[in-house]
């Protein structure tokens, strides 16, 4: 008799469980949970026209036909914004949106935005540098790649302000005992005293190309950021006439230039 009862409760209880994944089975057959946010990465590809940039080897031909090499190019993009095939955008929130792209560290080339939004994606718009209320903020709310201790080579600590884009290297026409030049180009129109405005916003549309972010698929976006477009556009700029650009008048020349060095390569999903 205890022999049938215990076959008897066996049996029930393999029923049960049985039961119990079948409804669980239902459950997620009958309530899927759609996706509704994923991840989207940017890629920062630094060039000189159709080649790929290469720091202290290789030597390039600016607008000027002035022959140069590169040892140091950096830039701050900030202020990031996605737009969608509908016309609505993501903007990556303020705190997560400050990067510092180096040609000396490949990692920093590469940003991955997560809890995106689904959605096609038509275009990317950014800041090359850093806005005016962050760089006057407190220092607590400067972290990361804007912390002053951090970022020294991109910071003028003697003027309190960032260095949006720094540009070094070497060229033959430069009449100095060393050839070398340097653009550091920053200015965001001054706190207490007025300057120049130099701040960027860049919009680059993937015409007839589409970031599709899902569930399953997380886009890349590959850019294309030509340096030899920060000699050449409204204003041809030579090494020879002026090697060294700070803060001067004519730092605004080669900020208007820089907005246009960034297109789009290629779109792609893993």
């Amino acid at each position: 008799m205890k022999h049938s009862i215990r076959i008897y409760l066996a049996s029930l209880m393999a029923v049960m469980a049985i039961s119990l994944v079948s409804c669980n089975d239902d459950d997620n057959t009958m309530e899927p949970v759609g996706a509704t946010h994923g991840e989207l990465t940017l890629e920062y590809d630094n060039v000189v026209g159709n080649r790929d940039l290469a720091l202290d080897t290789d030597t390039y031909t600016n607008a000027a036909n002035e022959p140069f090499t590169v040892s140091t190019f950096n830039y701050y993009v900030s202020n990031i914004k996605f737009y969608k095939a509908d016309g609505s955008s993501y903007v990556v929130p303020q705190d997560s949106s400050y990067f510092l792209i180096r040609e000396s560290d490949p990692s920093s080339q590469e940003i991955t935005f997560k809890n995106v939004p689904v959605g096609d994606y038509t275009a990317v718009e950014f800041m090359v540098g850093v806005d005016s209320l962050r760089s006057v903020s407190d220092v607590s709310k400067r972290i990361g790649v804007l912390d002053p201790a951090y970022s020294e080579v991109m910071y003028w600590a003697w003027n309190s302000g960032y260095i949006f884009m720094k540009l070094e290297g070497e060229s033959d026409v430069i009449d100095t005992p060393n050839g070398k030049y340097n653009f550091h180009i920053g200015l965001f129109g001054g706190y207490e005293t007025k300057t120049l405005n130099n701040l960027k916003t860049v919009k680059v549309d993937f015409g007839e190309h589409k970031a599709s972010v899902t569930g399953e698929l997380s886009p890349q976006i590959h850019l294309l950021t030509d340096v030899e477009k920060i000699f050449s556009g409204s204003t041809t700029v030579s090494l020879a006439a002026t090697p060294v650009v700070m803060t001067s008048d004519y730092s605004k020349n080669i900020a208007a230039n820089y907005t246009s060095m960034f297109s789009l390569d290629h779109i792609h999903a893993d």
